[in-house]
């Protein structure tokens, strides 16, 4: 894989109704719904310092950026044309973003003296020995190489004592995302169910380093109305509508409270 896309092969991208513009690969790894809901989750405040684990082309956070200014962004991506479009992209979008060419596992020197108010990740979903893609660059962000352990000791030495690690990833994966933070942080858990009475495919987990509030299982964000899709409609339910069109924050506390 080359260290950049050519301008042809890349699509321009909206997301919060336009207040995010993100060139992507047409025939790559597309970020999609996942990234923005693990933005609205992160309960960052203006004047903070965030991190993001293979962050692909952005777009995590650069809606966190759009949601809340004045954030120090860094974001790691182990593909070079992906972090170059993260470059792009941040550049367009005005978000204060400083990526790094690495991987998670060998951090450079700038990160590794760095301490955090917030760590991200939306690591890839799919087990090593699963069904390949032929995009290479797809099959590299989809499917995993560094075990999920290695994401959360990661994720929770880069962040300050008393910081946030928020993930989303499929709720499979729940326990081995609970063994990697077990002792070491106060957690909270929201899945998201793609309608309501359905299993949930997705949770966000949340992680307060060195916390010791007890663990919280969420009821779960549904994330269209009904049963089934109408047709050619996105048909959200509200709450989702206003975090995926209109920025608005997902708030775990306000859920726990609901």
């Amino acid at each position: 894989m080359t260290d950049h896309f050519p301008d042809d092969a890349l699509t321009q991208d909206a997301f919060l109704n336009g207040r995010v513009m993100a060139l992507q690969p047409r025939d790559g790894y597309r970020a999609a719904t996942d990234p923005v809901f693990l933005a609205a989750s992160v309960p960052a405040r203006t004047g903070q310092n965030v991190l993001e684990l293979g962050c692909g082309a952005g777009v995590a956070s650069l809606c966190l950026g759009a949601r809340i200014g004045g954030l120090t962004v860094a974001g790691v991506e182990v593909q070079p044309a992906y972090a170059d479009l993260a470059r792009r992209n941040a550049a367009a979008n005005s978000v204060d973003m400083t990526v790094f060419d690495a991987d998670l596992t060998a951090l450079p020197a700038p990160l590794r003296d760095q301490r955090f108010d917030h760590v991200i990740a939306n690591p890839p979903y799919y087990a090593a020995h699963g069904p390949s893609s032929l995009d290479a660059g797809r099959d590299r962000a989809l499917r995993e190489e560094t075990p999920l352990g290695a994401w959360v000791d990661v994720a929770l030495r880069r962040a300050r004592d008393g910081g946030y690690v928020t993930f989303i990833h499929l709720s499979e994966r729940l326990p081995d995302l609970l063994a990697g933070f077990v002792s070491r942080a106060s957690l909270t858990v929201l899945p998201l169910a793609a309608r309501a009475a359905r299993p949930a495919r997705r949770v966000i987990v949340q992680a307060r380093k060195g916390g010791r509030a007890p663990f919280v299982l969420l009821p779960p964000l549904v994330i269209h109305q009904g049963d089934t899709h109408p047709g050619d409609c996105d048909h959200f339910s509200g709450h989702a509508r206003a975090i995926l069109r209109d920025a608005a924050a997902l708030d775990m506390a306000a859920v726990m409270r609901a």
